[in-house]
């Protein structure tokens, strides 16, 4: 089964099409992960703080949401010790049932690409699977080339791609609006290209696209420009983008989207106990994005 009918059928087993980002902020961890953020402390036990918050982390969110998305640069920092820790942390997530999309942001020439591909969908005959990512994020810049490799690679494994068209940062318009057309709907048409090769009987390609809710009227004409597409939606919840703004992302129901909140979830703002605060939190999103989100259709 590809990788978009993977996600179909858990979006519809936990009738959620929420997405728990796992950045662990090591300044905002709770006091019981301190050593997180002491740099003076050894590598492997900063690390190992790190993975013992995001599994917690794992547990309470798995019951509401199909997918988590560790982003790599947080484990990165902390060196063969982080890396180590991000593998354990995926193999968690599969544990609890949960699909993995690295949010890695690769994006090089097509021989670097191959490694990265490897790396994080494919691995060797050493790799334990539950440490691989079922899909990752993609930066197409440097651009075909530096994709067809992560395109191979899903098509041998039945993996799923993410590639950047319309992020949620603030100055994302500086090259994604550039040009006429603006460069985001070449993309967007690039995506819809790589994308007819990995069709799922969903009705939906296993190569997706990012699109930020911080970009309501853009989301509502990329979702139309990308009809087959999956959407990674990020921007709701701490970067300012409530449902209403999101709605426009789904084709039907709870079909065509995933909607990542990460700070939200992991940090929730609130007087309770951090574990509660997240549950409390997942739940209001899942509420939102639930089977509530198919009467709203």
């Amino acid at each position: 089964m590809n990788y978009a009918d993977r996600l179909e059928a858990a979006v519809r087993d936990k009738q959620s099409a929420c997405l728990v980002g796992l950045d662990p902020h090591l300044a905002l961890l709770p006091d019981e992960f301190a050593v997180a953020r002491d740099t003076s402390a050894p590598r492997a036990e900063r690390a190992a703080a790190v993975e013992d918050f995001l599994c917690q982390v794992i547990e309470i969110v798995a019951p509401y949401t199909p997918i988590v998305k560790p982003q790599s640069a947080f484990f990165e920092v902390l060196g063969a010790d982080g890396v180590r820790a991000w593998e354990n942390v995926c193999a968690a997530a599969h544990g609890a049932g949960l699909l993995v999309l690295g949010d890695v942001k690769r994006g090089d020439i097509g021989s670097t690409a191959s490694a990265y591909a490897s790396a994080f969908l494919e691995g060797d005959a050493g790799t334990d699977p539950a440490t691989l990512c079922d899909a990752v994020t993609v930066n197409p810049w440097l651009g075909s080339d530096s994709i067809q490799p992560f395109l191979d690679a899903c098509e041998r494994t039945d993996k799923g791609l993410y590639v950047l068209v319309r992020t949620s940062n603030p100055s994302s318009g500086e090259f994604q609006d550039s040009s006429d057309p603006p460069m985001m709907d070449r993309v967007a048409d690039a995506v819809s290209e790589w994308g007819s090769q990995l069709m799922g009987a969903s009705g939906f390609s296993s190569v997706g696209a990012v699109v930020g809710a911080t970009h309501p009227e853009e989301l509502i004409r990329l979702r139309e420009r990308m009809p087959t597409t999956p959407l990674l939606i990020p921007g709701y919840g701490a970067q300012g983008a409530g449902a209403a703004e999101v709605l426009p992302a789904f084709t039907s129901g709870l079909s065509g989207a995933i909607v990542n909140s990460s700070r939200g979830i992991l940090f929730a703002k609130s007087d309770l106990p951090w574990k509660d605060a997240t549950l409390a939190a997942i739940q209001q999103m899942q509420a939102a994005f639930g089977s509530g989100l198919v009467t709203r259709h």
